[in-house]
């Protein structure tokens, strides 16, 4: 690996270097620790997704399967007629959630008025008990698509967050760690010489030294 031109072979920059890379190290195993728990939390959101959509397909299933049957049963004026006006209404909140630093959506509705009837805008006497069941069975699967809801934008959420954790954990470790480690023998190896160098040339003054001490005696 290339040490960079830049470098200054000092026991400073040696220093600032092993500190940078004991952080370097203790952050490559806080960004796979956080990996490994968004990938846990993201296997339980995949199986709860699993379920949610089955759950909301039956329901609509069913919803759609009653309103097939009421409208074979009621004119199309007097079905078109009978929705025409609804009664309740619906208001969504949204709030996030932190899951390792993923904010995840919670969303919960609550109908304007409190009285279960009012889900039915119309009076029993020109309408089927299908059509009664069709619009029961939907507000019953409203809960279930809004949790759906939640739950694939959360794995959308956490999918991106796992991939920009998966490439930082990947750049640590085989990249900047290694090269820190390369940088740190680097000027290890350059201040080992420069001892070595130092060493030679003080024995060669002191041999120098001797020498002239031995010629001035004589």
């Amino acid at each position: 690996m290339a040490i960079s031109s830049d470098i200054k072979p000092t026991r400073m920059e040696l220093k600032r270097t092993k500190n940078r890379l004991q952080t370097a190290v203790r952050g490559h195993k806080l960004l796979k620790d956080k990996r490994d728990e968004l990938m846990r939390q993201f296997m339980l959101v995949v199986r709860e997704n699993k379920a949610l959509r089955q759950r909301v397909e039956a329901g609509l299933e069913e919803a759609m399967g009653a309103m097939a049957k009421a409208s074979s049963l009621m004119s199309p004026e007097i079905l078109e007629q009978s929705l025409l006006f609804p009664k309740q209404g619906v208001e969504v909140d949204l709030t996030r959630k932190n899951v390792m630093s993923v904010y995840i959506p919670q969303y919960s509705f609550r109908t304007r008025t409190g009285a279960a009837a009012d889900i039915y805008p119309y009076g029993y006497a020109q309408t089927s008990g299908e059509l009664d069941e069709a619009i029961d069975r939907l507000s019953q699967v409203f809960q279930d698509m809004l949790e759906l809801a939640r739950a694939e934008k959360s794995m959308q959420l956490m999918a991106a967050e796992i991939e920009r954790t998966r490439r930082r954990v990947n750049a640590l470790e085989y990249v900047m760690i290694p090269q820190m480690q390369e940088t740190i023998r680097y000027i290890t190896m350059k201040l080992e010489e420069n001892e070595r160098s130092t060493t030679t040339r003080l024995m060669k003054v002191k041999d120098q030294l001797l020498k002239e001490a031995h010629d001035f005696d004589y």
